[in-house]
């Protein structure tokens, strides 16, 4: 009797785990022999890779480190007081693209390269 209990209890176990699993979502499809077969839905990846996100900082920094060599630190340091100065949305401008070191770094290696 302990034997047929045990299996029962696994059977349930299994079937609580399914049934939450469900309850994030479902998918259900006909197999050829006719039958229903319903199973959970699989997670789904983050929508934005982490590759995406380091290639898009690095562009943002190299445009940044581009800006500065063009405009110069100081007029650069000008324009970005001016958004500072400015609405909330200008403000929050301003705080993304005050110079930082590494866009610093950037501008001093590509400033000769457009002089």
């Amino acid at each position: 009797m302990s034997e047929e209990h045990h299996l029962f209890m696994s059977r349930v176990r299994r079937l609580e785990r399914k049934h939450n699993a469900m309850a994030h979502g479902y998918t259900a499809r006909i197999r050829s022999d006719g039958l229903i077969v319903v199973a959970p839905q699989k997670k789904l990846e983050s929508r934005m890779p982490l590759r995406a996100v380091v290639l898009f900082l690095g562009a943002f920094l190299l445009f940044k480190g581009f800006l500065i060599a063009s405009i110069g630190l100081d007029g650069y340091q000008d324009r970005v007081a001016k958004l500072q100065a400015g609405s909330v949305l200008e403000q929050g401008g301003a705080y993304v693209m005050m110079v930082d070191p590494l866009s610093r770094l950037i501008s001093e290696k590509i400033g000769p390269v457009l002089r």
